[in-house]
Formats: C-alpha cells, structure tokens, sequence
C-alpha cells in the first residue's frame, strides 16, 4: 500500500463518517484547527484505519500527528514496518 492509497482512504474515511468535505482534506489539513476531529474522534478514526495495517495500532505512534499527510506518514512507516518484518 503506497501513501496515495493511505490518504484516499483517509479522505474516503473522514468523509463517510464524519461528514468532512473531501475538498478540505489535503495532506497539509490539520486535523484539530482545520478538520476540527477532536480526540475522540481521533482515536474512532485510528480505529478505522486499523484494518488497512492489518494490526493494532499503537495510540503513541499517532501522538505527534497533527496533518493528515503525518497520519498518512505513520501509516506508511507501519505497513512499511511490517513488510519489512515478514
């Protein structure tokens, strides 16, 4: 999974289940000021993403991120990760 694939369905996510438009999700879209996804929200939308790592995902790993191009970054670090490790 490259990290044209990860935003996508970022977009695809946040639109679906927090009714954002998907012309103000770009990479450089802060999650909190822009998007306004408070913590919960945050920990629902690391819950949808699990699927596409296939794995838990660790709460710590998304604590600095703050865009979206840094959630789609921690994703591709883990799928990378993981490849690596199999």
């Amino acid at each position: 999974m490259n990290p044209q694939d990860i935003f996508e369905r970022i977009v695809q996510i946040l639109h679906e289940n927090f009714g954002i438009d998907k012309a103000s999700i770009t990479p450089d879209a802060k999650l909190y000021d822009d998007l306004d996804i408070d913590s919960i929200d945050a920990v629902d939308l690391i819950v949808q993403l699990k699927p596409l790592v296939g794995k838990r995902l660790n709460a710590e790993a998304f604590k600095s991120v703050r865009t979206i191009q840094d959630v789609v970054d921690a994703l591709h670090k883990l799928v990378q990760d993981d490849q690596a490790g199999a």
